[in-house]
Protein backbone atom coordinates (compact mmCIF):
# COMPACT_ATOMS: atom_id res chain seq x y z
CA UNK A 1 0.00 0.00 0.00
CA UNK A 2 2.86 2.41 0.80
CA UNK A 3 4.29 1.86 -2.67
CA UNK A 4 0.92 2.65 -4.22
CA UNK A 5 0.67 5.89 -2.18
CA UNK A 6 4.15 6.91 -3.28
CA UNK A 7 3.32 6.18 -6.92
CA UNK A 8 0.13 8.24 -6.67
CA UNK A 9 2.05 11.10 -5.06
CA UNK A 10 4.62 11.12 -7.89
CA UNK A 11 1.86 10.95 -10.48
CA UNK A 12 0.09 13.92 -8.89
CA UNK A 13 3.31 15.96 -8.79
CA UNK A 14 4.00 15.10 -12.43
CA UNK A 15 0.50 16.15 -13.50
CA UNK A 16 0.74 19.44 -11.62
CA UNK A 17 4.15 20.25 -13.07
CA UNK A 18 3.16 19.34 -16.61
CA UNK A 19 0.07 21.57 -16.36
CA UNK A 20 2.16 24.50 -15.15
CA UNK A 21 4.65 24.01 -17.96
CA UNK A 22 1.98 23.91 -20.66
CA UNK A 23 0.34 27.08 -19.32
CA UNK A 24 3.61 28.94 -19.89
CA UNK A 25 3.97 27.82 -23.52
CA UNK A 26 2.96 30.88 -25.50
CA UNK A 27 2.38 30.76 -29.25
CA UNK A 28 5.03 33.26 -30.20
CA UNK A 29 5.82 34.20 -33.77
CA UNK A 30 9.20 35.04 -35.17
CA UNK A 31 10.08 38.55 -34.03
CA UNK A 32 7.80 38.51 -30.96
CA UNK A 33 9.58 39.90 -27.91
CA UNK A 34 7.71 39.46 -24.61
CA UNK A 35 7.56 42.55 -22.42
CA UNK A 36 9.78 42.54 -19.36
CA UNK A 37 8.14 42.63 -15.94
CA UNK A 38 9.16 46.31 -15.76
CA UNK A 39 7.43 47.04 -19.08
CA UNK A 40 4.34 45.13 -17.96
CA UNK A 41 4.28 47.10 -14.70
CA UNK A 42 4.38 50.31 -16.76
CA UNK A 43 0.98 49.35 -18.25
CA UNK A 44 -0.60 49.98 -14.85
CA UNK A 45 -2.74 53.10 -14.94
CA UNK A 46 -2.93 53.19 -18.74
CA UNK A 47 -5.91 52.56 -20.98
CA UNK A 48 -5.07 50.19 -23.82
CA UNK A 49 -7.39 50.49 -26.82
CA UNK A 50 -7.63 47.63 -29.29
CA UNK A 51 -8.57 47.90 -32.95
CA UNK A 52 -12.15 46.80 -32.22
CA UNK A 53 -12.38 49.83 -29.85
CA UNK A 54 -12.44 47.63 -26.75
CA UNK A 55 -10.43 49.04 -23.84
CA UNK A 56 -8.40 47.35 -21.09
CA UNK A 57 -7.54 49.17 -17.87
CA UNK A 58 -4.94 47.79 -15.49
CA UNK A 59 -5.39 49.95 -12.39
CA UNK A 60 -3.22 50.45 -9.32
CA UNK A 61 -3.84 47.83 -6.67
CA UNK A 62 -4.64 45.08 -9.17
CA UNK A 63 -8.11 46.18 -10.36
CA UNK A 64 -8.90 45.36 -14.00
CA UNK A 65 -11.69 46.27 -16.38
CA UNK A 66 -12.41 45.59 -20.02
CA UNK A 67 -14.98 47.78 -21.75
CA UNK A 68 -16.46 46.34 -24.93
CA UNK A 69 -16.96 48.61 -27.92
CA UNK A 70 -20.49 49.73 -28.80
CA UNK A 71 -20.31 47.47 -31.88
CA UNK A 72 -19.65 44.52 -29.56
CA UNK A 73 -22.56 45.31 -27.25
CA UNK A 74 -20.87 47.71 -24.84
CA UNK A 75 -20.68 46.82 -21.18
CA UNK A 76 -17.73 46.31 -18.90
CA UNK A 77 -16.20 43.19 -17.37
CA UNK A 78 -14.46 43.70 -14.02
CA UNK A 79 -11.84 41.66 -12.22
CA UNK A 80 -8.40 41.66 -10.67
CA UNK A 81 -5.04 41.03 -12.29
CA UNK A 82 -1.63 39.82 -11.27
CA UNK A 83 1.68 39.89 -13.13
CA UNK A 84 3.18 36.41 -12.81
CA UNK A 85 6.74 35.16 -13.01
CA UNK A 86 6.98 34.89 -16.80
CA UNK A 87 5.68 38.45 -17.23
CA UNK A 88 2.21 37.40 -18.32
CA UNK A 89 -0.87 38.97 -16.78
CA UNK A 90 -3.42 36.65 -15.19
CA UNK A 91 -6.89 38.06 -14.69
CA UNK A 92 -9.67 36.72 -12.46
CA UNK A 93 -13.00 38.15 -13.59
CA UNK A 94 -15.93 38.66 -11.22
CA UNK A 95 -18.03 36.28 -13.31
CA UNK A 96 -15.65 33.42 -12.42
CA UNK A 97 -13.78 33.38 -15.74
CA UNK A 98 -9.97 33.40 -15.50
CA UNK A 99 -7.28 33.76 -18.13
CA UNK A 100 -3.67 34.75 -18.66
CA UNK A 101 -2.38 36.97 -21.45
CA UNK A 102 1.09 37.87 -22.65
CA UNK A 103 2.03 41.22 -24.15
CA UNK A 104 4.75 41.24 -26.81
CA UNK A 105 6.45 43.75 -29.05
CA UNK A 106 5.87 42.55 -32.61
CA UNK A 107 6.87 44.42 -35.75
CA UNK A 108 6.65 47.79 -34.01
CA UNK A 109 3.34 47.06 -32.30
CA UNK A 110 2.22 46.10 -28.84
CA UNK A 111 0.23 42.86 -29.14
CA UNK A 112 -1.75 40.91 -26.55
CA UNK A 113 -1.60 37.12 -26.96
CA UNK A 114 -4.19 34.99 -25.17
CA UNK A 115 -3.56 31.48 -23.84
CA UNK A 116 -5.42 30.19 -26.91
CA UNK A 117 -2.95 31.97 -29.17
CA UNK A 118 -5.34 34.72 -30.27
CA UNK A 119 -3.54 37.97 -31.08
CA UNK A 120 -4.93 41.44 -30.42
CA UNK A 121 -2.81 44.42 -31.45
CA UNK A 122 -3.10 47.54 -29.31
CA UNK A 123 -3.67 50.86 -31.04
CA UNK A 124 -0.81 53.30 -30.61
CA UNK A 125 -1.59 56.08 -28.15
CA UNK A 126 -2.07 59.53 -29.65
CA UNK A 127 1.21 61.41 -29.83
CA UNK A 128 3.37 58.30 -29.45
Amino acid sequence: MARQDRTMRYLLIFLLLSGAASAAEWRLRQGDVPLTRTEVSALEGRVLTFYDDGQSRYSAGGAYSYTYSAENGGGTAFGTFEVVEDGSICTAFRNGFNRCDLFVHSKGRLVLITEKGERYPVRPEAGK
